[in-house]
């Protein structure tokens, strides 16, 4: 049984679903006014693997993933460039989708942002006024934290022990420091809408209680988010959802740790990260490639603890991942002898259950990666016995299907180059074949001079041949 590390209640707790064969889970989604970073690398694959693991266990996922399109943020940057808030909320909202395409994360299945809630923001405030857990100041309004007894419990601080941490500066206005705003009053130049208390806009907490109340229910199963996410934002979206409702808001909370430069953590104030695209321009290998390798050094630490980013911890997961793909293309050759076919079910069988077990044990992607590790050094040992082509293509669909749960070994092979985007046979592919076959005949009239030179025009292509026993060849980039 899936057991998930449940911050509310500081320990592992067994996931059982609200509705029977239905998982109901909303993810904090970007702020669109800049490029994604690794950081959001790291929490949009995270989820999305929670996500598939939950699928690959039988369950329907609904999963509802915002985007904040109105933002302070998102004002300044738009004034500073003389545009509309609406071209830059499009343009970085766009780049995301490029972003997690590159990335192999799935959309989720609700999309919400912001500025299409407004009428449900603006309903979920007026329950807090009336039930006495808010209070317009000016039109302005608050939430009154002191009104709400359990306010901490997710981040488990005091309240006499709380500071502000709110985005905005201490309002003299407000009853505690500690009390946040539901709804801003209109300044010149800012986007605004309708409301009760005046034209305005909503404060950031309000906006994901609105959106996953409006999309999973007043109650649904989990909750996540960055770490960074824990106090203010998710102890306030607890505050004010349970406040209007009566009810548990979100039965599991989830939190991926940071990606940390040198043991610091990555972060836009500090200037010490790297955008996605940013980490995609400078690679030296093709696009599927990278994304491939990105995705396993995500996935090789657990989502919980600070991961560490560096070039060298992506060049050995790279090099990782082609040991996988040399395998498959190994897999890929016409099967001989089946020597090895008896203890191919029993491989198989033993990397399924670690698999499982590990992925059950709070999504430990590192083991589960390990148990696929142990099934390539079966299949190694298993090959030199001799497989046969039934065989091959068994173990090959072991490793897509266990792999498809985290968005890896998904790709037939490493030829894949930028004009094809990691999909399809790329191009030039037939000419090196060509290329293959005349050495392969030069070779046979002992025309070992041209064979030579066919290996060398290859290699500075970047193209690596092997040369089999039997006389044949095969390539790989």
């Amino acid at each position: 049984m899936l057991k998930i590390y449940n911050t509310l209640t500081g320990k592992k707790d067994a996931f059982e679903p609200l509705v029977p064969g239905t998982a109901r889970m909303y993810v904090c989604g970007v702020t669109v006014y800049d490029y994604c970073h690794i950081g959001h690398a790291r929490s949009a694959l995270v989820f999305d693997v929670v996500r598939r693991y939950l699928e690959y266990s039988g369950l329907r996922v609904e999963f509802a993933k915002n985007f904040t399109d109105v933002d302070d943020k998102i004002i300044k940057r738009a004034n500073e460039q003389g545009v509309g808030c609406d071209t830059i909320t499009e343009k970085y909202i766009q780049a995301y989708y490029d972003d997690m395409k590159r990335l192999g994360v799935r959309p989720a299945t609700i999309e919400p942002k912001a500025t299409e809630h407004m009428a449900d923001i603006v309903r979920l405030t007026e329950t807090l006024i009336a039930k006495g857990l808010a209070y317009q100041v000016d039109g302005d309004v608050y939430f009154e934290v002191a009104k709400y007894g359990e306010y901490g419990r997710l981040s488990k601080r005091k309240m006499e022990d709380l500071q502000s941490g709110a985005r905005v500066g201490v309002d003299e206005r407000k009853r505690h420091p500690m009390d946040f705003a539901l709804w801003k009053s209109a300044k010149p130049g800012e986007p605004a809408w309708p409301s009760p208390w005046g034209e305005g806009r909503p404060g950031w907490h309000i906006e994901c209680s609105a959106m996953a109340i409006r999309h999973l229910g007043e109650t649904f199963d989990i909750h996540g988010g960055g770490m960074d996410l824990i106090f203010p934002h998710h102890e306030n979206e607890i505050a004010q959802s349970c406040g209007a409702t009566g009810k548990e808001f979100a039965r599991y909370w989830m939190h991926n740790g940071f990606v940390q430069i040198n043991q610091e953590k990555m972060s836009k104030s500090l200037g010490n990260f790297f955008t996605i695209r940013e980490i995609f321009e400078k690679s030296e290998w093709p696009e599927a490639e990278t994304g491939e390798m990105l995705r396993y050094f995500l996935l090789a630490t657990q989502y919980r603890g600070p991961l560490d980013f560096s070039d060298q911890a992506l060049k050995e997961a790279k090099s990782t991942v082609n040991g996988f793909y040399d395998l498959f293309a190994r897999l890929a050759e016409t099967g001989g002898k089946a020597s090895g076919d008896a203890g191919l079910n029993t491989a198989i069988e033993r990397c399924t259950a670690a698999f499982q077990s590990a992925m059950d044990d709070d999504l430990n992607t590192p083991v589960a990666l390990a148990a696929l590790q142990g099934l390539r050094s079966d299949l190694n040992k298993l090959l030199a016995e001799g497989l046969s082509t039934d065989a091959r293509c068994r173990a090959r669909e072991a490793f897509r299907s266990l792999g498809r749960v985290l968005a890896l070994f998904q790709l037939d092979q490493w030829l894949f180059n930028v004009e094809t985007g990691g999909h399809g046979s790329p191009a030039g592919e037939v000419e090196i074949e060509r290329q293959i076959a005349e050495r392969t005949e030069a070779k046979k009239r002992k025309d070992f001079a041209r064979a030579d030179a066919i290996r060398a025009e290859l290699a500075a292509q970047g193209i690596i041949i092997e040369d089999k026993p039997d006389g044949t060849s095969r390539w790989k980039r």
